[in-house]
């Protein structure tokens, strides 16, 4: 059966359906608790939180469900906050700040969360499963989490970062499509491009690693799932799909644009972070594309245009919100979290029963 497989049996779930750790709010401590309690594996999105916040947040986990849950974050990547912002897209951020009624060129002093606290956290909390994206993590880290019996999860979007990562000794690896929503979790700089569909790079990733392969990208229903795990996958993550779900905490604008997003409606843009990230095209996009090449690189962009997002968010106004969704979110539906696991389990069995 598809549900019986060594994914399921070290993360101590009863289906290979796990929530992807989306940060910046999504994954709220309800959403990835009912995932969890249904019998998927829920995962908390905690790359922007405080070391504090994430403690709280595997507390509150906790209090709500004794199941298996994961906690994400991003691996730190070295930045200079120090070069001046180039002048056409300073003008254009400023032309959205006029628009949101907030000050021009804001002094950020906050760029990232301190790596080593949040690592800190995860260890002291005994996180059942650690995952990560944006490269790969230290030894040090590493070794630890295996010690308190932690499984560790990398993010690889080529065949080449799936053999990096099983190197360094992680326990399965997400192979993330170029359909997937959100950020895109290259870290090898020789391959600048790393747009590599589900369909393609999933068996070729099985073929080349020996640890267990998480199916990403494009994901949505039962069809999706039995598909990944035709091509090889023992279990899938699905981000887009958990976004439109009542214990999501995505931006109301973000859930509608989801629900009415078609099959063209996401682009890849640099805009919102400074990091390649697919989302739904607004006019934020749009404006700030053309000025790439000059855009400063993530994390710097991402502080850049906090107050731009934060604003937004209070106003109600999509356009300079981002909103992230993979290329299959037409397929969303409005259900709570642990009916949308229950939907895709039947979903799949009929898909398998079907194929036998």
């Amino acid at each position: 059966m598809w549900k019986d497989n060594p994914i399921t049996a070290r993360l101590q779930i009863q289906w290979p359906i796990i929530q992807a750790g989306m940060a910046g709010g999504p994954t709220t401590v309800e959403l990835v608790a009912a995932v969890s309690a249904a019998g998927g594996l829920g995962t908390l999105g905690a790359a922007y939180m405080s070391p504090g916040q994430i403690r709280d947040a595997i507390r509150a986990i906790r209090e709500l469900t004794d199941k298996p849950f994961g906690i994400n974050l991003f691996i730190p990547e070295p930045f200079d906050a120090s070069q001046p912002v180039a002048a056409p897209v300073a003008k254009v951020m400023n032309e959205f700040r006029e628009q949101l009624g907030i000050p021009a060129d804001p002094v950020v002093t906050r760029y990232t969360e301190p790596f080593e606290e949040q690592m800190a956290v995860v260890v002291e909390e005994k996180v059942p499963v650690f995952s990560f994206t944006f490269g790969v993590l230290e030894q040090r880290w590493l070794e630890e989490l295996k010690r308190l019996g932690t499984t560790v999860i990398g993010t690889a979007t080529t065949v080449r970062e799936a053999v990096a990562l099983e190197a360094s000794g992680v326990d399965m690896v997400t192979a993330q499509g170029s359909e997937a929503g959100g950020h895109r979790g290259s870290f090898l700089p020789d391959s600048p491009s790393n747009l590599v569909g589900t369909m393609a790079l999933v068996p070729q990733i099985v073929d080349r690693v020996k640890i267990p392969v998480i199916a990403a990208g494009g994901i949505m229903d039962g069809r999706g799932i039995a598909a990944a795990f035709a091509l090889g996958a023992g279990a899938v993550q699905l981000g887009t799909a958990f976004l439109t779900c009542g214990e999501s905490g995505a931006h109301p604008e973000h859930k509608r644009a989801i629900r009415e997003a078609s099959d063209e409606g996401t682009v890849i843009t640099r805009a919102f972070s400074g990091k390649s990230a697919r989302g739904i095209e607004n006019e934020f996009m749009r404006r700030l594309d053309p000025h790439d090449s000059e855009l400063p690189p993530y994390p710097v962009q991402n502080a850049l245009t906090r107050d731009i997002r934060s604003a937004a968010a209070k106003q109600g106004k999509g356009e300079y919100l981002s909103m992230w969704a993979g290329q299959a979110a037409s397929l969303s539906r409005e259900v709570s979290a642990g009916e949308l696991v229950r939907q895709l389990v039947a979903e799949t069995e009929r898909v398998c029963r079907g194929m036998c």
